[in-house]
Order: C-alpha cells, then structure tokens, then sequence
C-alpha cells in the first residue's frame, strides 16, 4: 500500500512539472511571437513613413530616379518578408538604399531646410530606434524560448509537444562590417 502511494506521489509530481514546463514553453513561445509582432508593427511604421520622405526629397533631386526605385523596391522586399531572416536581409537593402536618399537631400540646402523634410527625418530616426529596440527585445525573447527547447528537462516536453527553435533577427552581412569614417 505503502508503495503505490508512492508511485501515485511520484507519478502526479512528473505530471505537474511537465504541466508546468509545458505552460513555461507556451508562454516563452508567445513572447517570442509578440516580440516578432513589434519589430513587425515598426517596419510598418518605417514603410508607412518613407514614401512621403521620398516625395519631399523628390521636388528637389527629380534626376535621381534610381536612388527613388531602388527605395520602393527595398521597402516593398520589407512588406513581402515572411521570416526573421528574410526581414534582415530586407531590412538591410532598405537601409542602404535611405542612407543614399538621405545623402542626395544632403545636396539641397534648401530641402534641408524645409521643416517637413526635418520632421520625416526626425520621424525616420525615431522610427529606426524603436525598431532596434524591438529587435533586440525579439531576440531576448528568442534566446529564452531556444534556450527552454534545447535543455533538459524541458527539452523532452517541447520535443513531446512539437516545440522548435526559432530564427534570430540577424543582422545583414554588410552591416556588421567597419563603417569607414572620412573627415574632409
């Protein structure tokens, strides 16, 4: 009798720790999906923003019609991107391509000037922070997700339940080299 009571004890304790990590991976898995949410809500905020930043640039440089596609078609690669890495890669293009828009409104002073230009900027710059800030939010929480499937004991749950790990929102070759500095 002594025995079963036992086994019954031990029985209902696994029960509850794999609830308990099961209910622990559901919630890390939905923090991850969040996180995903917010860097998704920023890069269209960012793509919300651009086309008015390339109409105010546009009265002012009309010749430069490739630096303008080449931004309508990075940020429609941002709306298409299906996955993290797809995303980065995208995210990356499109970064290139408003650092060369910023530098031909560089060349007008007059653009510079003009105080909507100045608010899309200063819109644009708000904008890329909260994207970083989300992004390293989504990898915080990528890092905790991956970390609950790939150890025990909570690995034999998530492997039980169809757990998998999940992508990092990684930063793009090009971005991670030395940005050359030149003065004069």
């Amino acid at each position: 009798m002594l025995w079963v009571l036992i086994l019954v004890g031990v029985a209902a304790a696994l029960l509850l720790a794999a609830v308990w990590l099961f209910n622990r991976l559901v919630r890390l898995r939905n923090e991850v999906d969040t996180g995903w949410a917010n860097i998704d809500v920023q890069l269209k905020r960012r793509n919300d923003l651009i086309p008015n930043l390339v109409e105010a640039v546009k009265g002012y440089a009309a010749h430069e019609r490739g630096v303008f596609e080449a931004v309508t078609e990075a940020r429609a690669a941002v709306a298409r991107a299906a996955s993290p890495g797809a995303a980065g890669a995208a995210d990356a293009m499109l970064g290139q391509a408003l650092g060369r828009l910023l530098a031909v409104a560089e060349a007008y002073p007059e653009l510079q000037a003009s105080q909507n230009f100045s608010e899309l900027q200063s819109e644009l710059t708000d904008t890329e922070d909260k994207i970083a800030a989300a992004r390293r939010y989504y990898n915080a929480t990528v890092l905790a997700y991956n970390t609950a499937v790939q150890t025990f004991p909570s690995l034999v749950v998530a492997r039980s339940f169809g757990f998998r790990e999940r992508e990092f929102f990684a930063a793009d070759a090009d971005e991670r080299g030395v940005v050359p500095v030149a003065f004069g």
